[in-house]
């Protein structure tokens, strides 16, 4: 427990709290155009930019912290331009485990082992032209189209079982809207590890159209 906190204590910010206390961190700009119920958005985000990595490991905190450390590891300076890189949230995540498609170059992995994929959403102002060069070659900066999502927000420890159920709940929910997922759903995360449960915020997220 103290290790997998020491590996992501930074994941928001000083500022962050026991109470999620968020301290201004900037999100990517988005609209909601519609709501499900009380806790479901639908949320028209534009183009943005993402620093992403994906890693293999044998559980899900393993994942999440061999990833963590790759993104945080690029914007406190792990750039060919060695620069400090403003965080933002949410932190985009892919609670896995999933099975290694046997198509994928990372076939041979062992039977059992799952990837894990996380995004660091970047500043607006930076664009694919700007942005530093990351200079670890598990780190790659994509852009992220414009989408419409789905969003549930819950409270709660964000455990592999915990983020799979919401994302059950969501899509399923979706089935009964006028929306219909066209996609696989992600994670978001917004709070330190040690914010009190029931003060996180969480969410689960999926592409949508209209039906």
């Amino acid at each position: 427990m103290l290790r997998a906190m020491a590996m992501i204590s930074t994941l928001f910010l000083a500022g962050c709290s026991v109470f999620g206390v968020r301290s201004g961190t900037p999100e990517p700009e988005h609209s909601v155009v519609a709501r499900i119920g009380d806790d479901i958005e639908i949320r028209s985000y534009g183009p943005r930019l993402a620093a992403e990595t994906e890693v293999e490991a044998a559980n899900e905190q393993a994942g999440r912290n061999a990833a963590f450390r790759a993104l945080f590891d690029y914007i406190s300076g792990a750039n060919r331009a060695a620069a400090k890189i403003e965080m933002t949230t949410p932190v985009s995540i892919d609670p896995g485990p999933q099975k290694i498609a046997m198509t994928a170059p990372v076939a041979t992995a062992a039977a059992g082992q799952g990837r894990y994929a996380m995004r660091f959403f970047l500043p607006a102002s930076y664009t694919m032209a700007t942005a530093p060069q990351p200079t670890d070659p598990r780190v790659r900066l994509v852009e992220v189209p414009a989408e419409m999502l789905g969003v549930l927000r819950f409270t709660g420890s964000p455990t592999e079982t915990a983020l799979q159920a919401r994302q059950a709940e969501l899509l399923d929910r979706l089935q009964t809207s006028k929306w219909r997922a066209v996609g696989e759903p992600v994670s978001f995360l917004y709070d330190s590890p040690w914010t009190l449960p029931f003060r996180r915020r969480n969410e689960v997220a999926v592409p949508v159209v209209a039906r």
